[in-house]
């Protein structure tokens, strides 16, 4: 769903075959019906939360397409509200599926991309993961952990395999789905608008990180202002400025959507 279906849609447009690892059975019966039969496409019941789940997904994938040429690690979960209100189980499963996950299918799948000498591995974090937002602690701290992970394994890459590329994707709030209702008003909202739909965010995964090996991609653009300012202001400057932009206030109208 969200993000994930728009990267598959634009993956066959290039011609590539896809596996879809989705936890839920209801959301990968409803794609099977809204792209329709095409051998082209895997459908996998995957808990990427789960280790022994992503190995099966893993050697299931292998076993249909003999190799994994691209892992996009997209799943995602978030809790909002302030740490002692929330439920700490909900909050591991926010730490499992954004972070440990990931972890674990990039190790399982790394190596294979060493062994065929290609491989493009891009990890989605988020503007979260640039500055930490109010009323979601640990989700920006497992995308924190994303971008870390991220750029270390790309020195890790660069001193093995120079063929595999590593790549981190950090889109700011969109419109519908995951972070429905989540805003920044005022200033930062007009620095840092709505992301309008998630195929924007699908398109810098394909083609800039995917085609043009980009090693860090924001969405929108301006997400990059976080880093920026970090590194110039003083750091009780840099936290007054996100106050003022009203950046801790953005998960107030949160709804959102369990994904």
């Amino acid at each position: 769903m969200g993000v994930g279906l728009a990267v598959v849609r634009r993956l066959l447009q290039h011609g590539c075959r896809v596996a879809i690892w989705d936890y839920s059975e209801q959301a990968l019966t409803d794609v099977q019906r809204e792209l329709g039969e095409n051998p082209a496409l895997l459908y996998i019941n995957c808990d990427i939360s789960d280790p022994a789940s992503v190995t099966s997904a893993v050697q299931a994938t292998m076993a249909r397409f003999g190799s994994i040429d691209i892992l996009v690690n997209n799943a995602g979960t978030v809790v909002s509200g302030y740490l002692q209100d929330t439920d700490m189980a909900r909050q591991q499963q926010v730490i499992d599926v954004n972070f440990s996950g990931l972890v674990h299918a990039t190790t399982l799948i790394l190596p294979k991309m060493y062994a065929q000498d290609f491989g493009v591995i891009v990890n989605i974090s988020s503007a979260a993961g640039t500055l930490g937002v109010a009323r979601q602690s640990v989700y920006s701290a497992a995308k924190w952990a994303v971008w870390g992970f991220t750029e270390s394994l790309w020195h890790e890459v660069r001193n093995q395999n120079k063929s595999v590329h590593v790549a981190s994707v950090h889109p700011g709030y969109i419109a519908t789905g995951l972070f429905a209702g989540a805003k920044i008003r005022g200033l930062g909202g007009v620095i840092v608008p709505l992301v309008k739909n998630h195929d924007v965010i699908a398109k810098a995964i394909v083609e800039q990180a995917i085609r043009h090996r980009k090693t860090v991609v924001y969405r929108p653009r301006s997400v990059r202002l976080a880093v920026l300012l970090r590194g110039i202001l003083p750091d009780r400057w840099f936290f007054r400025l996100v106050r003022l932009l009203g950046i801790h206030r953005s998960m107030e109208g949160f709804t959102g959507q369990r994904a």
